[in-house]
C-alpha cells in the first residue's frame, strides 16, 4: 500500500481563476502549503499580486499573480504564454471565478399579492444585462478559463480540473436566479467534460461550498445597521445542521483531494462542503 500524502502535488503548475477573494485564496493557500506552484489569474492584476505576494512570503511557495479576463479568450491566452514561461507547463485548473450582483436579485423571495402592482421588485423586474452578467461570469467564466488552460495537460494527456459550483446548484435560493442557473449548468459541464476527457487522462471534478460569507453575498446575508445576520443569513444558518457559517478554510482538504492523486478514479463529481445543508430537509 502506497503512503497517503499530497506529495504528488509538490511541484505542480496550477492555475487559479478568482484566486484573489476569500475561498480563492483560502485554496492558494492550502496549495501553497504542499508545494504546489500557483498563477493566480485575476482581472485585477494588482489584486492578484497582491495575494500572491503574500501567500508566497507566508509559505515561501512559488506563487504569481497573472492579469486575465475570464471571458476573453484572448486574454487568458495570453495569460497561459505568462504561466508557462515563469512557472512551466499546467498540471492543475481550479475555476473558481464567479459571484452575484446586485443587478440580478430581486428585491423579493416570493411574489405577493400585495407585489402585483410593484413587479419591478419581482422576477419581471430584472434587467437582462444583469442576468447576463452573473450567468456569463459563472457559466462561461468556467468554460472559456477550461478551452485554454487544459491544454497543456491534453499534451501531457494528464491534469486535474476543480470547478467551483455551489449549494445553489442543488437548492436554488430565492432572489438570485441567474447565478443559481450557472452553477447548476457548472454541475451539467462538470459531469460533461469529465466524460469527454476521461480517455486522455484529465479528471474534472467540482465543489459545492454551502453558505460561506464573501464580498459577493455581504449584502444579502449580514445586516448593514447591526453587524449581525440578516433575516436571510438567520434563514441560512437555522437550515444548516451544523448552526453556523462555513469558513473558507473548510474548503481546503476538499479541494486538495481532488487535486491530488489520492482521488485518481474520481471523475466527474461534486462535493457539497455544506454544513449538512444538502442533506437537511427543513424538519
Amino acid at each position: 500500500m502506497k503512503k497517503i500524502s499530497f506529495d504528488d502535488l509538490k511541484g505542480k503548475v496550477c492555475v487559479i481563476t478568482g484566486g484573489a477573494g476569500v475561498i480563492g485564496s483560502s485554496i492558494v493557500k492550502a496549495l501553497a502549503s504542499v508545494g504546489t506552484k500557483v498563477a493566480i489569474v485575476d482581472l485585477n492584476e494588482d489584486l492578484a499580486n497582491k495575494v500572491a505576494a503574500e501567500i508566497s512570503a507566508e509559505f515561501a511557495a512559488e506563487i504569481i499573480g497573472v492579469k486575465g479576463n475570464v471571458l476573453d479568450k484572448a486574454s487568458l491566452e495570453e495569460a497561459k504564454t505568462v504561466i508557462n514561461e515563469k512557472l512551466g507547463p499546467i498540471d492543475l485548473l481550479i475555476n473558481g471565478a464567479g459571484g452575484n450582483s446586485p443587478m440580478a436579485t430581486t428585491q423579493v423571495e416570493q411574489i405577493e399579492e400585495s407585489d402585483i402592482d410593484h413587479l419591478e421588485k419581482t422576477f419581471y423586474g430584472l434587467e437582462m444585462e444583469g442576468f447576463d452578467k452573473v450567468f456569463a461570469l459563472n457559466f462561461k467564466g468556467t468554460i472559456i478559463p477550461t478551452m485554454v488552460f487544459t491544454r497543456d495537460m491534453l499534451t501531457k494527456r494528464s491534469g486535474v480540473v476543480l470547478n467551483i459550483s455551489s449549494m445553489n446548484s442543488y437548492h436554488p435560493l430565492t432572489k438570485i436566479p441567474a447565478y443559481s442557473a450557472a452553477k447548476a449548468s457548472v454541475n451539467n459541464f462538470t459531469e460533461w467534460a469529465a466524460v469527454h476527457m476521461a480517455k486522455v487522462g484529465i479528471r474534472v471534478n467540482a465543489v459545492a461550498p454551502g453558505f460561506f460569507i464573501t464580498n459577493q453575498n455581504r449584502f444579502l446575508v449580514l445586516d448593514e445597521k447591526t453587524g449581525g445576520y440578516s433575516a436571510r443569513g438567520n434563514k441560512i444558518v437555522t437550515n444548516t445542521p451544523m448552526g453556523k457559517f462555513g469558513d473558507p478554510d473548510d474548503l481546503q482538504g476538499a479541494a486538495l483531494y481532488l487535486l491530488s492523486d489520492i482521488s485518481s478514479f474520481v471523475t466527474g463529481i461534486v462535493i457539497p462542503v455544506d454544513g449538512g445543508f444538502n442533506a437537511y430537509s427543513g424538519v
